[in-house]
């Protein structure tokens, strides 16, 4: 008995240890406050998102909340502005898997709303499918809807600055790669659906976001809109709702115990898009609230630059003079 008191003691020791060393991750203490700017956050009916979402309506912003979903953006627009005391966060229809949905929420947000001081492209997600114009679903979700919306709303981040724009990848964007015959030929960065090709488009998709982060800084080198990537950390959230269930029911207990929560996963996210002084860091990729290296596939500007010009291409935009890359 007294052994097993010892073991269990110990595990509880070096728990505790992960815990307050490593999942706790870092904090943002910036003390910037948001009255007047207006800022639109992704994905933020839950988890990261919604946390981050919070955040900003605390801080006086006025709050986008760009979900899918009405029911749950709706619940999630109450919850806020209750936790906030602030009236200013509404919510606007975005589906990121429909390129039509993408144009028609840029077009309403540009129409209704004078300012946009922050774009904060959160939304995220992991299984199968394909999007309404036929791309893999996570490789539309993750990336390409973002990418579109960020380009139709350049504009307007221009006439507002200094403003920024933060994109959510992720650590796993070290074992991604963009293979552009897949993308040609299936639309999508991997052959098929089985979940260990819902795993690689998931790597895939967050390197594009590194990669798109890299050339978007370049091609607004002199103006005064910044952009930043990042890793939030591993967080306990409905990201892997779309998972087989037998997926979920394995993942959920890891999750909850060794898993930030989405309080402490937005922390990054709210370092990029609040920080002083990082200006001169536009284009480069965060995690813990600190500048971090990216895998030499995400410092591959001829990369990151052809990247854009086939997706530019294949959605028809032409936005965005090149720029010679100056990112370090």
């Amino acid at each position: 008995m007294s052994v097993l008191l010892s073991i269990l003691a110990v595990g509880i020791a070096l728990y505790l240890i992960l815990y307050y060393n490593v999942i706790r991750g870092s904090r943002c203490t910036s003390p910037v406050t948001l009255k007047g700017k207006t800022a639109i956050v992704t994905g933020s009916n839950t988890g990261i998102g919604k946390a981050t979402a919070l955040d900003l309506a605390k801080r006086g912003a006025r709050v986008i909340l760009a979900c899918r979903s009405k029911q749950k953006a709706e619940a999630a627009v109450y919850d806020i502005r209750r936790e906030s005391g602030s009236n200013e966060v509404v919510f606007m229809h975005l589906d990121l898997g429909s390129l039509k949905s993408v144009r028609s929420f840029a077009e309403t947000f540009l129409k209704t709303e004078l300012r946009l001081d922050l774009l904060i492209n959160n939304a995220g997600m992991l299984g199968p499918g394909y999007t309404e114009d036929g791309f893999g679903m996570v490789f539309g979700v993750n990336h390409l809807g973002h990418f579109l919306l960020t380009c139709l709303l350049l504009d307007r981040l221009k006439e507002c600055g200094p403003s920024r724009v933060v994109n959510v990848s992720a650590l796993l964007h070290r074992l991604g790669s963009v293979d552009f015959a897949l993308l040609g030929t299936h639309k999508d960065l991997v052959p098929g659906q089985s979940t260990w090709h819902n795993f690689r488009a998931y790597c895939h998709s967050k390197l594009c976001n590194v990669l798109f982060t890299r050339e978007l800084a370049n091609r607004l080198e002199g103006t005064s809109v910044t952009t930043y990537s990042l890793h939030p950390g591993v967080i306990h959230t409905e990201f892997g709702r779309n998972l087989k269930l037998w997926q979920r029911l394995f993942l959920e207990p890891i999750s909850k115990l060794f898993f930030m929560d989405a309080e402490r996963g937005a922390q990054t996210t709210l370092y990029c898009a609040l920080q002083e002084g990082i200006e001169p860091l536009s284009g480069r990729y965060f995690s813990s609230c600190a500048l971090q290296e990216v895998s030499a596939k995400g410092r591959d500007d001829a990369l990151a630059r052809k990247l854009w010009e086939v997706l530019d291409h294949r959605i028809g935009l032409s936005l965005l003079p090149e720029r010679t890359p100056q990112i370090s």
